[in-house]
């Protein structure tokens, strides 16, 4: 049976490791890598390089930025009383697009799935209960995905905040059931922003 170049096979086992790339799509990533320029792969490669070297993990929010405390969080103009709750850090952008919000962020790093072993403890809620006692927070919003993972991380988080003094809201459903915040188009997120609803 033919198999590829030891160099070739290297890189389909690496790509089919990412999300959504399945051995077909890592094929046509691989030969169209193949036909570009030496100097574009090298673009590439240092690309990939730099974004390890250069990103990190906000110590307040969690978002990716290439400083800690991020963007968000050093901006004095935004509204340091209201956090927007979201799964990941594309979320913070999709949110961000929609022009409605001006406060501060929160990423969980996921949602709950016991499907995919993840629970409460892995998140960063234990982080978010402690911003919300020591800096002052009135409101919380909870901007998750309207599927099964986001309304149970969503029930969680209702029941782990009782005890703060801070209204809780989260999107109004203008966002269709199985929704995803960071692919949803700006003006239904700032339709679902701007009448979010207290829980």
């Amino acid at each position: 049976m033919a198999t590829y170049p030891p160099a070739i096979a290297r890189l389909l086992d690496e790509l089919t490791r990412l999300p959504g790339v399945g051995p077909k799509t890592a094929e046509r990533y691989v030969f169209s890598l193949l036909r570009q320029s030496p100097q574009r792969l090298k673009d590439l490669a240092d690309a990939i390089t730099q974004l390890r070297s250069r990103v990190v993990t906000c110590d307040t929010c969690h978002v990716f930025d290439e400083q800690s405390p991020c963007r968000f969080c050093r901006d004095e103009q935004r509204d340091k009383t209201t956090i927007c709750v979201v799964a990941e850090a594309p979320d913070v952008l999709a949110v961000e697009q929609t022009g409605v919000f001006r406060g501060r962020y929160h990423v969980l790093g996921g949602t709950v799935s016991p499907a995919d072993g993840r629970g409460p403890d892995d998140l960063t809620i234990k982080h978010l209960h402690e911003r919300l006692v020591s800096d002052g927070i009135q409101e919380v919003i909870l901007a998750l995905n309207s599927d099964i993972e986001g309304e149970t991380t969503a029930l969680y988080l209702k029941k782990a905040l009782k005890d703060v003094n801070a209204k809780v809201t989260q999107l109004a459903r203008g966002i269709p059931t199985g929704g995803d915040v960071t692919y949803m188009d700006e003006a239904t997120l700032g339709e679902a922003l701007s009448h979010r609803q207290t829980v």
